[in-house]
């Protein structure tokens, strides 16, 4: 009996600290839960000692709706060891020195070894439906989810109105409720045409669920298939000259979403809204005539519209960053 006792004992502190880091700062994180079938948000949360509203903050959740597969952050608890920092756990766990000591009550950074902290994940920037992310928030938030649709094509838009005149660097949320509102009251669409935004500050905006074709003029074949990206300016020559932050962010959310749903940047994959006559919603590439097409992205979008300036210009930075990306996730 006291053999069987042992190894009981045995097995229960394996598990005990086979669950938590030897050292926060080397470890993958663990703090992910990954959904199983049966789940639902108020069930995880209970399991978490936390709220669904908690939730939805952290992983930049639209509903309360989640699916099989889909990537959470949790708040878990953490035994602090010899080397540890509150910074570093912080890193380690998707939470911040200010979440954590308000979390724990402390006054100061000081840790001790054996100390037993809550860990809350750190909660994105939202307002309704929109969530407004950097790129590496972005990058995680994607690799998270589960769409359950089919994504093939990419596209590319400009906003062309607003341009850079309205944006005043604090105005995100704004901008996005105005574009909503325009969509809905003026075009007749369900919601926010697109599902992406992004800005001259190199911040992103979810706006439209993924799960949710986007809709507009460039008609519902590319629509069906598509993930919409607009990016706020007006890229016509002799208008908005593009920043570098934007620039940065268009490319690093294509190669992103190339690597999510398996995609190689090319005229089949990464569209331009120029490329699609707006009468018959078909695509003309560069054939179409001036009456029957937009300019958009933008006659300056990485040096052109056209498709020799997307394969010259455009797809190659697309197919580094996707290296890029796949290197620093490996």
């Amino acid at each position: 009996m006291r053999k069987h006792l042992v190894i009981v004992c045995s097995l229960l502190f394996i598990i005990r600290f086979t669950s938590i880091p030897a050292h926060a700062t080397e470890y993958k994180p663990r703090n992910i839960y990954v959904v199983k079938q049966g789940d639902s948000l108020p069930r995880i949360a209970v399991q978490f000692g936390t709220s669904v509203n908690d939730l939805k903050g952290a992983n930049g959740l639209q509903s309360n709706s989640v699916l099989v597969g889909q990537k959470l952050w949790v708040p878990i608890t953490y035994e602090v060891v010899a080397g540890d920092t509150l910074r570093g756990i912080a890193s380690a766990f998707h939470s911040s020195v200010h979440l954590i000591k308000a979390k724990n009550r402390l006054s100061t950074e000081r840790l001790f070894i054996g100390q037993i902290l809550k860990i809350p994940p750190k909660k994105m920037t939202m307002q309704g439906q929109h969530i407004l992310m950097t790129r590496e928030e972005f990058r995680d938030w994607l690799f998270h989810a589960q769409i359950k649709r089919k994504v093939t094509l990419i596209q590319q838009h400009h906003t062309w109105q607003p341009s850079y005149k309205q944006f005043n660097g604090s105005n995100h949320f704004q901008m996005l409720m105005g574009m909503e509102n325009f969509h809905k009251r003026k075009m007749g669409w369900s919601n926010i045409a697109q599902n992406i935004t992004t800005f001259p500050d190199g911040k992103i905006a979810v706006s439209r669920p993924f799960n949710i074709a986007p809709e507009g003029t460039i008609g519902p074949r590319a629509n069906a298939i598509g993930i919409a990206i607009e990016n706020v300016g007006n890229f016509d020559k002799g208008h908005d000259v593009m920043t570098e932050a934007q620039k940065e962010t268009i490319v690093y959310i294509s190669a992103a979403l190339s690597i999510k749903f398996g995609l190689t940047p090319s005229i089949d994959s990464i569209t331009y809204h120029h490329w699609w006559d707006l009468r018959t919603k078909e695509r003309v590439l560069d054939r179409g005539p001036n009456y029957n097409v937009k300019t958009c992205p933008g006659t300056g979008f990485f040096g052109g519209n056209s498709t020799a300036s997307a394969i010259h210009n455009f797809y190659p930075l697309v197919s580094r960053k996707m290296q890029e990306i796949l290197a620093s996730i490996h």
